[in-house]
């Protein structure tokens, strides 16, 4: 919807965006077409899988309407199976459902595995004003220890996952601060999902003033 043109029906992704006072306008490539569209900030709360993000993402739902919370493996497929292009369809796909439910006013916090070099540069990343990236980290002992411990369907329990999910989770932690942008990092070693979501809360409402 946001990126067919008003004017002339062009589907056009790669509108050009601009601010003139506390208003943001997107251009129409094709006609030059101007409208006005809330640029809002959007969050990616990231880490390893077994670090706590699918609960965490029910979690913080359920403790404040703030903010539009999803899961990114909802819309998962394996046609976007496309480590060759580090997976842009797929992030493209979720930038533009994020950019489209923001515009009701509320920001969305995205949880799923994802890095700033996925995301940055995407064309629908333009119509945010940042993205903020919080990674959920743990100790590597009980990482591997939760994902043993997951029900036999999710396969997480392979030696070469569980060793690739480590390394991850070690990048993260010795890397974040040194990334551009930076990432913020959560332990959830010893915290319970409710204290972790109550961080990521704070976080979000540092950032943005709701």
């Amino acid at each position: 919807m946001f990126n067919v043109c008003l004017n002339c029906g062009e589907y056009r992704v790669d509108k050009a965006v601009e601010s003139k006072g506390e208003k943001t306008f997107a251009s129409c490539p094709a006609c030059n077409h101007a409208h006005e569209f809330l640029q809002l900030p959007l969050f990616i709360v990231t880490g390893a899988s077994g670090t706590g993000k699918s609960t965490v993402a029910f979690e913080l739902s359920s403790l404040t309407k703030d903010f539009v919370v999803m899961e990114t493996d909802i819309l998962w497929d394996h046609r976007y199976h496309t480590p060759e292009t580090n997976y842009r369809e797929y992030r493209e796909l979720w930038l533009r459902m994020a950019k489209n439910i923001s515009q009701s006013g509320k920001p969305v916090v995205l949880c799923g595995t994802a890095m700033p070099d996925q995301l940055e540069p995407c064309m629908e990343r333009r119509y945010f004003s940042e993205l903020i990236y919080i990674a959920l980290v743990c100790d590597n002992d009980q990482l591997k220890q939760r994902l043993q411990n997951r029900p036999s369907w999710r396969n997480s329990y392979p030696d070469e996952f569980i060793n690739g999910m480590m390394s991850y989770n070690t990048w993260l932690k010795e890397n974040s601060n040194k990334n551009k942008p930076v990432i913020n990092l959560i332990d959830t070693t010893n915290a319970s999902p409710n204290d972790t979501a109550q961080q990521i809360k704070t976080m979000i409402h540092g950032k943005y003033k709701l």
